[in-house]
């Protein structure tokens, strides 16, 4: 070897040094997680490598693993290169392997007393063993997590996610080893004012990887997305696919709905999507007969299975029709938290407890407040039959002038979508809670009801509205987002927040919009056990007052076509600090935390088996 060669040979070892040194941690940001591709559909139904389980993590409130003491983000010195002290003299002020443990899916509220009210920074970390393999696409797959992740594989940055209620997912085809790996995370929970939710909110703000992780093993090439619908007539049944990448000359997928002996080679154009049609008329699914077909769609050497029920829901006048035929929303409001521990819900048993007690309220409806809930809640609520209301956390006083803000809401909305368009229990997407009657807010409202529609046009879309005002005769509808949305959500606390209980039997309700009407919420608080007076705040006997009243003011409101009274299980909420009577409980529920009915559960129960006899 000559010496110029042997120069130019040294000066090619050292660019490639440091080029791969320095390559993890200045990745740009990723915003959204795989923007090239779409959300993989039934994530769980693809074979998966489960990170549920023990990681360890760091409280880390001044951000040191992420900046350096100029506040700049570090360049190999973060938490997120899990380094490891080699000899004594090495100077690492942190140890993953050493530190405490913490359960995911889990929040860090609930698991530890001393992070009760923490909102910052923590940070996780997951080792593991992986046996990869060739000619495969890995995809890391997370179900929610609170609120800003930034997420590592081996000290190598794979992207950034925003938003504690949607799944996201990231290809870390690159990153992953054969062998031994480890996960990192930054997780974020503080609350800032161009957030959505913004600060202020009546639910606990519980931060942590709070759903499921998990690894996809899929082809090189694979089905990513698909969607199935009925037609009107129930004589159609229609699909699209969608592949991760463009497809080769004469592609196929094989789709399957054995039940019905339906089969069909579907031949996929160029941009790697397509659409199909099968001559079907299947069993449509409603509350009394929630109808699932299994589904089995086939490409290369894998094959996805689904359950899917078939229906249809339309407005018609005042009316609501589920496959045609008017139907009255009997609901309930849930949060996602456990319902007999604290914290987070995210389990089938978590979903399949909650969903039973809406079933013995006497329920065929169920509002998933104020935000997307986990997938589990979903597909057991096609399974029971449940009818669901799902929601985006644009909630109070977000900030309706802020374009990024506006992005941040369109955002979820379109996340919330592209993982639940194939859940037939949802039949309307909600875009707002009690946001104030302003222009601003009416224009950003519009714009998230426009793209629900240009998404998913076979739902309907509303909000849940406390923007009434009064008249002679009682209250008047005349919020212009009334005329918006397809289905009109009323918020009112008579009886609790204004009025007696007594005056709320007479109160009428007045609209022009020739809309069906849901109350999706009213009550009152009330300690489990506390027994006094029906004047008495607070006792079991005041909370059933109320209830009886307001169920005699619904029957004055002409175009009512549901209800989902506030709430179905006391929940946590920082705004609630009221000692040995809240103690940062919100105590409107139907149940208390420990699964213990009250005396109005019975009230609306009553009710509810009155109107299913009657209807």
């Amino acid at each position: 070897m000559n010496k110029a060669t042997l120069v130019f040979v040294c000066i090619w070892m050292f660019w490639l040094f440091t080029t791969s040194a320095s390559y993890g941690a200045n990745q740009p940001d990723a915003s959204t997680a795989m923007p090239d591709n779409p959300f993989i559909q039934n994530p769980y139904g693809r074979e998966v490598f489960s990170l549920n389980g023990q990681w360890t993590f760091i409280v880390d409130p001044y951000e040191n693993g992420y900046y350096n003491h100029r506040y700049q983000p570090h360049e190999k010195e973060g938490y997120f290169q899990n380094k490891k002290a080699r000899a004594p003299s090495d100077l690492v002020e942190y140890n993953f392997d050493t530190a405490k443990k913490i359960s995911v899916p889990g929040d860090w509220n609930t698991q530890y007393d001393d992070l009760f009210f923490y909102e910052g920074t923590v940070w996780y970390n997951k080792n593991f063993h992986y046996d990869k393999k060739e000619n495969r696409t890995y995809v890391l797959h997370f179900g929610a997590v609170n609120y800003h992740a930034i997420v590592y594989v081996n000290g190598r940055k794979v992207g950034v996610h925003e938003g504690g209620f949607t799944s996201f997912q990231f290809d870390i085809s690159h990153y992953l080893k054969n062998g031994d790996n480890f996960v990192t995370m930054k997780v974020d929970n503080r609350r800032e004012r161009d957030q959505v939710p913004t600060v202020n909110t009546d639910w606990w703000n519980y931060g942590g990887i709070t759903r499921s992780v998990a690894i996809l093993s899929l082809p090189k090439h694979y089905l990513a997305d698909y969607r199935f619908s009925v037609g009107k007539d129930n004589s159609v049944i229609r699909g699209s696919l969608k592949l991760n990448a463009e497809a080769a000359n004469n592609e196929t997928v094989a789709v399957a709905i054995p039940a019905l002996q339906l089969s069909k080679e579907v031949a996929i154009g160029p941009d790697g999507s397509a659409d199909f049609e099968f001559s079907a008329s299947p069993v449509l699914w409603t509350p009394e007969n929630p109808t699932l077909y299994d589904v089995v769609i086939s490409y290369k050497d894998e094959e996805v299975k689904d359950r899917i029920g078939f229906r249809t829901i339309a407005v018609e006048g005042e009316d609501i029709k589920l496959n045609g035929k008017p139907i009255f929303l009997r609901g309930i409001s849930i949060h996602e938290e456990s319902p007999l521990t604290q914290g987070r819900a995210w389990s089938k048993e978590d979903a399949r407890l909650l969903l039973s007690w809406a079933k013995e309220l006497g329920c065929n409806f169920v509002r998933l407040a104020h935000y997307p809930h986990n997938e589990a809640m979903l597909r057991m609520a096609d399974e029971m039959g449940l009818m669901v209301w799902s929601e985006i956390p644009v909630y109070w006083t977000v900030l309706f002038d802020d374009a990024t803000v506006y992005q941040k809401a369109e955002r979820q909305l379109q996340e919330m979508i592209s993982r639940d368009k194939n859940r037939a229990s949802i039949i309307m997407w909600s875009v707002a809670n009690e946001t104030p009657n302003t222009s601003e807010r009416l224009t950003f409202l519009t714009k998230l009801v426009n793209q629900a529609r240009a998404i998913d046009n076979s739902r309907l879309i509303t909000a849940a509205m406390d923007t009434q005002s009064s008249s002679t005769q009682g209250k008047v509808i005349d919020d212009p987002l009334a005329d918006v949305v397809d289905v009109i959500g009323i918020n009112s606390y008579c009886g609790w927040y204004s009025d007696t209980a007594e005056s709320c039997a007479e109160l009428t309700w007045q609209s022009n919009y020739h809309k069906p009407i849901i109350m999706s919420e009213l009550g009152a608080g009330a300690l489990q056990g506390k027994h006094g007076g029906i004047h008495e705040r607070w006792t079991e006997e005041f909370q059933e007052n109320v209830y009886i009243h307001n169920l005699e003011m619904v029957k004055n409101i002409s175009a009512l076509r549901g209800l989902t009274p506030w709430i179905l299980k006391d929940f946590r909420s920082p705004r609630r600090p009221l000692n040995d009577i809240q103690d940062f409980w919100n105590r409107k529920g139907l149940v208390s935390e420990k699964g213990i009915r009250k005396k109005a559960w019975y009230v609306l129960r009553d009710f509810y088996q009155e109107k299913q006899t009657s209807d």
